[in-house]
């Protein structure tokens, strides 16, 4: 078949925060490798690349970086030919807005005017109006891991404070454009039948237009240390603090119980704690300053070395559209437990311990289980690990994009004959 010019727009792709760097990195990486000319278009922060795919740099003011007023003035003053849309950005952020994917969008658009020469185009889930106009001139596929409005819900519901809610309806005030622009959208990839569902449901989709394919992992990378000897009361999760939708407060309730029976007990975090935030707050509450650590930016390699360290991995979230941690776990051959909700019970199959979401008892409860019975649950997770390597690998994935990227490019022309 046809090799073809594919660029991958993205409007951040934070090496470590998230998981759209991480997705950006690998399909890229996936598509070249199998003789795509690869290009990734992306605003900053900007994605760490496989050294066969191109890396575009299309920068906004980065307004996110800090939050210091005098920071985010200086960007807008240092860069040049300031257009409506820097204008646009700036105020919007100083408003508590979000604008990035909107603005993402104009620029993208503009961009791909100039340079038109690529047979497909795929958005991650910028979801913005730039993404019509590209669409009527080139093929398109927007790929939604979720919809962002199940985020927005989570977070209305911790608190009933006037101004914070007023805070999260300023922020999350880009929803009103997705849901105008996903509709309109007529090829959309997203990684799991639970967020198909979910897109149909929440962005009114039609369904025959929404693909699932989930997203790859390198297992080669996420595989045990057969030479690291796992301890037995550390237990490992991914969560960003203060995010409602990681659940990572009942861990941390269930830390607490699980203290008085083992007073080792100890909960590694791969994500960033927020000074005197609310997890902060309630570690002190709870007293587990010395049963819990933080480790942010890290790099795959020393994900894997924690994971291969830790006799547990929890999950703990109450809603995923596709949940990283949770095959990166299994990867790693290490006995899991997470919550029996959305995408996750789809991507572990029967090889991990699933439990009532938002159970800090049932947290505790598993986790009890495996220490008792460890030889058991670690035989399951060495045989998840077969199931990751033989469903998830990027092989298999990128052959199905490819699959899809043709029958777009076919549609798109023969719309246009």
């Amino acid at each position: 078949m046809q090799k073809l010019k594919i660029a991958i727009l993205s409007y951040r792709s934070a090496k470590f925060g998230g998981g759209q760097g991480i997705y950006v990195a690998d399909i890229s990486s996936a598509l070249s490798q199998i003789g795509h000319k690869v290009d990734v278009i992306s605003g900053p922060p900007y994605p760490d690349l496989s050294n066969k795919v191109n890396l575009i740099k299309l920068p906004g003011l980065n307004l996110f970086k800090t939050f210091s007023f005098n920071y985010r003035l200086k960007q807008l003053f240092k860069k040049n030919s300031k257009s409506f849309i820097d204008y646009y950005e700036f105020l919007s952020v100083l408003l508590g807005g979000f604008p990035e994917p909107k603005t993402f969008g104009y620029r993208a658009n503009e961009y791909l005017n100039n340079n038109n020469n690529y047979d497909i185009i795929i958005d991650n889930q910028s979801l913005s109006y730039g993404m019509i106009e590209i669409q009527s001139r080139l093929p398109f596929i927007e790929i939604i891991h979720h919809p962002i409005t199940i985020d927005y819900k989570y977070e209305l519901q911790t608190s009933k404070k006037i101004k914070y809610r007023i805070s999260r309806h300023r922020w999350y005030s880009f929803l009103n454009m997705q849901k105008k622009v996903a509709p309109k959208i007529r090829t959309i990839i997203t990684p799991s039948k639970n967020s198909k569902k979910e897109i149909i449901k929440e962005f009114k989709c039609k369904e025959n237009r929404i693909h699932v394919i989930n997203n790859g992992l390198d297992t080669n990378q996420f595989r045990p240390i057969i030479t690291n000897e796992r301890d037995k009361f550390r237990l490992i999760t991914t969560a960003s603090a203060d995010v409602p939708l990681k659940g990572l407060d009942f861990i941390l309730q269930a830390i607490h119980t699980l203290k008085k029976e083992y007073p080792k007990i100890f909960l590694v975090v791969i994500g960033p704690l927020k000074r005197n935030g609310h997890t902060s707050r309630l570690i002190k509450k709870l007293n587990l300053n010395d049963n819990v650590v933080f480790k942010t930016n890290l790099t795959r390699k020393e994900i894997r070395k924690l994971y291969s360290k830790s006799s547990i991995a929890i999950v703990s979230s109450l809603y995923e559209g596709f949940g990283y941690p949770v095959i990166e776990a299994m990867s790693c051959g290490v006995p899991l437990i997470a919550s029996n909700v959305s995408s996750i019970p789809e991507l572990a199959s029967k090889y991990a311990t699933l439990v009532e979401p938002g159970s800090a008892e049932a947290i505790s409860n598993s986790v009890k289980d495996i220490i008792s019975n460890y030889d058991k649950y670690n035989e399951v997770a060495l045989i998840g690990r077969e199931y990751i390597i033989d469903n998830f690998n990027w092989i298999k994935i990128s052959n199905e994009y490819e699959n899809i990227i043709y029958k777009t490019i076919e549609n798109f022309r023969n719309a246009n004959i």
